[in-house]
């Protein structure tokens, strides 16, 4: 099931034919948050017991063409954006070659590194696009399959760790060069491009077999298979699972192949991953509006 979000928080199930189905019913059907029990995503948390529901509803349910709609974030505001650093050989390579990147530190391995937060209001759907919040200074793209968590769990060993994953997601990491940590540089207003939907786990029986494409303005930039990641969506789930407790609607950036570059404002930038989607997004001139938008 491809699970969207468009026009101011309506809820929609992207068809085989292309079409949307308008569902907003479902919502209704989501078990309110009480403060202060507030972690997590209700709408992800409660899906395996909705689906049945939204089934119910797709022959009868309003149909709208996806180009006539604004895809938002399937995922409005995660608890946790956690994001894995060089996690392909090759992106780490990129990095440790280019000064702009490394500015002269030492680049640790994924295992090493760990990984690390971005802000959950950094996140923004293709409608809205991604921000160079600082035109003084470089801002890049990097493509990335981002894996949604669906349950709340601690610990999780990586032969159960998928079976946490609620589905999948493609990711825009923007990143702003400089000599600060990754998790400032990565935590702007429209640093976190999530979209165009939702793909259920069900949907993807091996996230260690989708291949990534970003082309910026026609070029194509970056082309890789998440086969080549250091650490795979299991272990990177088990990994995340032993420092933090995963709640739904967690979001796990699995790391960036390389090819990364620069972009400007009015960059269009088209991001792929197989059997998930594609999203077309315009890179805007900055974030300063993000509060009042």
């Amino acid at each position: 099931m491809r699970l969207c979000r468009f026009d101011d928080d309506r809820l929609g199930v992207v068809l085989e034919d292309g079409g949307l189905a308008d569902v907003p019913e479902v919502l209704a059907r989501v078990p309110p948050k009480r403060w202060p029990d507030l972690a997590g995503d209700p709408l992800i948390a409660a899906l395996p017991q909705l689906r049945p529901a939204i089934d119910g509803l797709l022959d009868r349910a309003p149909r709208r063409r996806l180009s006539e709609v604004r895809l938002e974030s399937p995922v409005p505001r995660p608890g946790k954006v956690i994001a894995a650093p060089v996690n392909y050989l090759a992106h780490l390579e990129e990095v440790r070659r280019d000064p702009q990147i490394h500015r002269s530190r030492r680049i640790a391995e994924i295992h090493e590194a760990g990984l690390f937060l971005k802000a959950s209001s950094s996140v923004v759907g293709p409608a809205r696009g991604p921000a160079v919040p600082f035109p003084d200074r470089r801002t890049d793209h990097e493509i990335e399959l981002a894996a949604v968590i669906g349950r709340r769990v601690r610990n999780v060993p990586p032969q159960h760790a998928l079976a946490c994953v609620a589905g999948y997601l493609v990711a825009l990491d923007m990143t702003v060069r400089g000599p600060e940590e990754r998790s400032l540089r990565k935590s702007f207003d429209g640093a976190t491009v999530l979209g165009p939907w939702l793909v259920t786990a069900d949907g993807i029986p091996d996230p260690g077999a989708l291949e990534l494409r970003l082309w910026c303005d026609g070029e194509l930039r970056q082309h890789a298979s998440t086969a080549d990641m250091v650490i795979d969506v299991a272990g990177l789930v088990a990994l995340a699972s032993r420092w933090y407790t995963l709640e739904p609607g967690d979001v796990l950036l699995t790391g960036t192949p390389e090819g990364v570059g620069p972009v400007r404002p009015g960059s269009r930038l088209v991001a792929e991953i197989t059997g998930i989607g594609r999203f077309e997004t315009v890179v805007r001139a900055g974030a300063e509006d993000e509060a009042d938008a």
